[in-house]
């Protein structure tokens, strides 16, 4: 079972998130994992790019190979998250908080429908601040599951101090 927070401090990890396609592969990934075949449809790119990337997710500790299936004769390997949150530190210096909003930013623009976007600056004491972060990090990891079937979603929240 896959632990729910993972704590990224560690520079080669920082160093392995800060490209968005390994970001968006962590996301491509899900709560069940997938094969290169997979991950190669649901990005739009070929098998080669994703088993690179997925190499050096995997060295950094923050993929693992999980269970194989056979198909046709062969053998797919499943690969899946080490943890389904990540924390990372705040700054810019390892590129990840970019790569970040790259990965987002592409989903966005390739989504369906109108995605939901909203910030919003306000002025809130350091209380109020972490309250806010302590109730949108419980709501968004008490969402449920839901089916197989059901369509992806990606929820992004974030709270930070301006400058």
């Amino acid at each position: 079972m896959e632990p729910d927070l993972l704590d990224v401090d560690d520079p080669a990890r920082l160093r392995a998130l800060a490209h968005p396609t390994r970001v968006r592969l962590l996301l491509a990934l899900g709560d069940d994992g997938a094969t290169v075949s997979q991950l190669s449809t649901r990005l739009a790119t070929n098998k080669g790019n994703v088993a690179h990337h997925l190499a050096v997710l995997e060295r950094a500790g923050l993929a693992r190979r999980g269970r194989t299936r056979t198909v046709r004769g062969g053998t797919e390997q499943y690969f899946e998250r080490v943890a389904r949150r990540l924390r990372t530190p705040g700054g810019a210096a390892s590129g990840h908080t970019a790569a970040l909003l790259a990965a987002v930013a592409d989903e966005v623009d390739a989504a369906p429908g109108e995605p939901l976007l909203h910030l919003r600056r306000v002025r809130l004491a350091a209380p109020a601040a972490a309250a806010l972060s302590q109730h949108l990090d419980r709501l968004v990891a008490d969402l449920p599951a839901g089916r197989p079937s059901d369509p992806r979603h990606t929820v992004l929240v974030g709270v930070y101090r301006a400058r």
